[in-house]
């Protein structure tokens, strides 16, 4: 069965109800049952929690025309909230807000909820506490914990649906890395590798239909985290698991277009942009834009419209982007804790 298919099936169980696909079925479970703890002992040696990196960034800018700040929320799992480096700007959140800041020439301030080890049953919980803070865009990446903890993919891309809805009805754009290949993670061995790569494409898939429908946009992390970090253990933090600094200023750089486009911001925008079929862009339904956006990193899938209709015969449509990442601009950031100031860059290549 395609990858689009199952992709439309699971996201079909999570809109309608029904059991959906989980990650492990009986006939594997003890053949994998040694291999999987032996990778969980593997990986489970960072400690503690990850740095605190809310904050307003960019006040180098607080005299612009338009001073007032931006809000940002970041919610999902550890990777979203940056565990595995040692200081706040060195967080995912951080070098989004402080490239967001640099684009727009005006402050954002940061509000982070995301959770070491959360799955989407948190996101409900993590949305109550960002949407006092009216955000203007939200980024969600989760997905890997549901994985491992081989909660039913159906089930996690219907809670990953009903977040998105939620801070779209309060006027707040999201954008969503979706599910990273989790068949890239050296510790883990086959047989559990390639179950584990085949569970978290089919999941970012599925992820990415439920967030288009829902009215936002996702951008893969799947083989982003594959290609780029294969080989490269500098791109891991000590657990060969977690991104290392580099690796977060890697998958910045992959989704900083599509947030500023979601803000309107980015002078590649969105609106009145044409797709480049040259690259791989182009319109099409959204199951099938899901799954080739699965198979290739940094790739942005978000609603659109035919002659006017934003449904075919195929189901809802969806523009597929492959945007080109750039170095994530340097701005001068003020650590709201600590009132230091210090500089928020990132060193890894452009493409």
């Amino acid at each position: 069965m395609s990858r689009a298919r199952v992709a439309r099936r699971i996201a079909a169980a999570a809109a309608y109800g029904g059991g959906g696909i989980g990650l492990l079925g009986v006939g594997f479970a003890g053949l994998l049952l040694t291999e999987a703890k032996l990778a969980e002992h593997m990986l489970n040696t960072l400690q503690g929690e990850p740095p605190r990196a809310d904050g307003t960034y960019g006040r180098a800018f607080a005299d612009a025309d338009d001073a007032t700040p931006l809000v940002m929320a970041v919610l999902g799992d550890s990777t979203a909230a940056g565990f595995g480096v040692n200081r706040g700007r060195e967080t995912p959140g951080a070098l989004l807000a402080g490239g967001i800041a640099s684009i727009a020439e005006r402050p954002v301030r940061l509000a982070v909820a995301a959770t070491n080890g959360a799955t989407s049953d948190d996101l409900e919980r993590q949305v109550g506490l960002v949407l006092p803070e009216h955000p203007d865009v939200a980024l969600i990446m989760i997905g890997a914990n549901d994985v491992t903890q081989r909660i039913k993919l159906a089930e996690s891309v219907r809670m990953l649906g009903e977040a998105v809805r939620r801070l779209r009805t309060a006027g707040v754009e999201v954008v969503v890395g979706t599910c990273p290949d989790l068949g890239t993670i050296e510790p883990v061995r086959p047989p559990l590798r390639w179950l584990a790569r085949r569970a978290s494409r089919q999941l970012a898939a599925a992820q990415t239909i439920a967030v288009v429908e829902a009215g936002a946009r996702s951008v893969s992390l799947g083989d982003l985290l594959g290609s780029e970090f294969r080989g490269r253990p500098e791109m891991f933090a000590s657990d060969r698991y977690h991104p290392s600094v580099q690796g977060y200023a890697t998958a910045a750089m992959a989704m900083l277009p599509s947030m500023c486009a979601a803000l309107d911001l980015w002078p590649e925008g969105l609106a009145g942009e044409r797709p480049d079929a040259f690259r791989g862009e182009g319109v099409l339904p959204v199951a099938q834009a899901a799954a080739e956006a699965a198979g290739r990193g940094g790739t942005e899938v978000a609603g659109a419209a035919v002659l006017g209709s934003d449904s075919g015969p195929r189901g809802r449509w969806a523009l597929l982007k492959h945007r080109r990442r750039r170095h994530l601009p340097e701005v001068v950031a003020e650590d709201a804790r600590s009132g230091n100031s210090h500089a928020v860059s990132a060193d890894a290549p452009a493409t």
